[in-house]
């Protein structure tokens, strides 16, 4: 049995890494009492996988786990089991019973939707007259590990929300593919904002239909 459970990730949990978030489900699991699948060999590993890792610091509403079970259970049976076994910062939003043949579910990212909201005054018009220059532009040049690479064609959407109290923060969806991946912080910084002084929440994974 395939199962797919879609999560969110808030509170201190945004600080542990994609490695100890795959133990934590690991834990939880055995904890919880279901029959996760391993693999063969020396070094037997649960099948399971995130769609797409998340960096340090930031929470998200939209966090996708599939996990391979040994037995058929009644996705609300996971449900009820998991509740008391996961910490508060993560909470569970849909578990669906997936077909086993279906593709590895982190080859089927396409892009990453983000709110990202500032923790210091900004002059909305001035923000808005920098994303539309960035998103103007032809190419935005970078460095990553090293190497230089475009981040433009990374950036499929950024805007500017201006909430009638006058807050203003911004949206963005970045390309999530293997080799291909927007960073909000990347961006960030091509609009002169220090990452630091901002909560990055991913709300939503766009995957291959």
């Amino acid at each position: 049995m395939r199962v797919r459970i879609t999560f969110s990730k808030q509170g201190a949990l945004r600080y542990t890494g994609h490695l100890d978030l795959h133990r934590l489900w690991e834990r939880a699991m055995r904890r919880a009492s279901l029959p996760i699948t391993y693999s063969q060999g020396f070094h037997p590993q649960p099948k399971m996988s995130l769609a797409a890792a998340l960096p340090l610091g930031f929470a998200s509403r939209a966090e996708m786990l599939d996990v391979r079970l040994n037995d058929d259970i009644p996705v609300e049976d996971i449900s009820t089991r998991l509740k008391n076994s996961l910490p508060v910062d993560i909470q569970i939003i849909n578990i669906e019973s997936v077909d086993e043949r279906a593709p590895a579910l982190q080859t089927q990212v396409l892009s990453a939707a983000y709110e990202v909201h500032l923790t210091e005054p900004v002059v909305g018009a001035e923000l808005t007259r920098k994303v539309e220059a960035l998103m103007m532009s032809e190419s935005i040049l970078r460095e990553r590990r090293g190497k230089s690479y475009d981040l433009r064609p990374l950036i499929e959407m950024l805007s500017v929300v201006t909430e009638a109290s006058g807050k203003v923060w911004l949206r963005m969806t970045l390309a999530a593919r293997d080799g291909a991946t927007g960073r909000p912080e990347e961006v960030l910084n091509a609009l002169e904002i220090a990452p630091e002084y901002t909560r990055v929440e991913r709300t939503r994974l766009i995957f291959q239909k």
